[in-house]
Parts: C-alpha cells; structure tokens; sequence
C-alpha cells in the first residue's frame, strides 16, 4: 500500500451514492480508504453504492447539507462512524436550468436558494468542520468539486455558475488559510461528465453539440474525475494546495 494511503486512510463523500459521488467512493475504496458514503435521500442507490466498494468496513451517513447544523451533524456522524475523517470531498450537489429570461422572480429566488445553498454554503459548513477535526490531527485534505461553469458562465442556470464561482474562491481562501496546520484545499472544475445528471442532456437534441465542445468529440467519464480527486488526495500533491484543476476536456480554457 502506498505511503500516502498508510496516512490518509478516511474519506467522507458528500453525494456519494451515485454519478460522480460514486466513481470518486470507488477509486478511494480501491486504494485502502475507509469510506463514508453520504446520500441525501436515495437510500436504494447508497446501499448499491456501499455494496459495491472495495475492501469493508465503509458506512453510509445520510442527511441534508444547505443548513449549517445538518452539515455539521453530516460530518460528526462520518467522524462517529469511521473514528476520524483525514480527506473530505465536496461533491454533493444540484443543477437544474433557470433562465434569467422567461422564468419568474418566485422560481428565480428559489432557484438561487437551492444552488447557493447546496452547492456553496453546504461546503463552507463542512470545510469549517473538517478544518476544525483536521487541525485536532495535526493533516488533512479537502476536495471541493466545482465546474467550469465558474469561469465560462452558465446562462441557463446563473444560480450554479455564482455558486461554483464562490466555491473556488473559498477553496483559495481556505487553502492560505489552513496551510500553516498542514491541511490542504483543492478544487476540481470538470466539464460535463457521463453521469445519470446528465443523461438528459446528453440523450437529447443537443446532445453531440455537447460532447463536440470538447476537441475530444466526448464528455469525461465519472472514473476519470475520480483519479484526479484520488490524487489530490496524496502526498504528492501537497504543492498543488490552492489550485482549481481543470478537468474539461479543453472545452474551456482560460
């Protein structure tokens, strides 16, 4: 087992049931992680998704996100369970298209609620956690997956693009901030990914215009996200704190 692996041996993945949350639940549990695996509602598809782990003793911890005391019952429940938690990955979150043109300032609001608060101030409670536990231990890492929709804009869902914008830019923070104590902060910014979020998308109209904006002709698979996170997760990336890794396929570069 690598010497990374022999340090780090805890991982809680917010929206690990299923789609990208699983891929990155499976390459950890490959690896020799203990995985927490942290679903909102779906409890058939976190069962599938434990079952089909690597190795055992992982858990499931179920719960809500977008409120400061269910993200800290999220991770204390993770730290019960597993003992203690060396790796947090932010996956968990929520997309789904709201126009500024045509949709109405009610389905406005809430849209911007829900994106705000499940893909941004649900990560900021569980940073605050995590750092806290991290800095009692002495190390830890933190993945905070974001999109490219940060840089490039997401016209038809503003809500996720703002909300992955300040993602990155807590992920910055964070990274100076919490270094002196030995925890480093990373963010992911894929492009679209083959996952049943995007199944829709990608079965539908546009479905080749999408996978043609990359030079790739093709959307990335969840496993190939996955490595990337497994990675930061290493000793090896401890220089790389602070950065947003690209992840599209150069389907947007800046």
């Amino acid at each position: 087992m690598k010497k990374e692996s022999q340090q780090r041996r805890n991982v809680l993945v917010t929206g690990g049931s299923r789609g990208l949350g699983r891929a990155i639940a499976e390459a950890f549990a490959v690896d020799g992680y203990r995985v927490a695996v942290h679903f909102v509602r779906n409890r058939v598809a976190a069962d599938a998704c434990l079952a089909a782990l690597a190795g055992d003793r992982h858990t499931l911890v179920e719960g809500a996100i977008a409120a400061p005391d269910e993200a800290r019952a999220v991770f204390s429940a993770a730290v019960e369970q597993l003992g203690h938690v060396d790796m947090l990955v932010n996956n968990a979150g929520v997309y789904f298209d709201h126009s500024p043109v045509g949709t109405s300032f009610d389905e406005w609001s809430r849209a911007f609620e829900e994106m705000i608060g499940v893909n941004l101030l649900g990560p900021a409670w569980l940073c605050h956690a995590a750092i806290e536990h991290m800095r009692e231990r002495g190390r830890g890492a933190i993945v905070n997956v974001s999109s490219r929709g940060a840089y490039r804009g997401e016209p038809s869902a503003p809500g996720y693009g703002a909300a992955k914008a300040g993602l990155n830019s807590l992920t910055q923070s964070l990274a100076v901030a919490c270094a002196p104590h030995n925890v480093h902060v990373y963010g992911i910014a894929p492009g679209w990914i083959d996952t049943d979020m995007a199944t829709p998308y990608l079965s539908g109209q546009d479905g080749d215009a999408i996978r043609n904006q990359s030079p790739l002709g093709r959307v990335a698979a969840p496993s190939e996200i996955a490595r990337i996170a497994l990675f930061l997760a290493s000793e090896e990336s401890s220089w790389m704190t602070g950065s947003i890794v690209d992840a599209n396929g150069a389907s947007y570069l800046h």
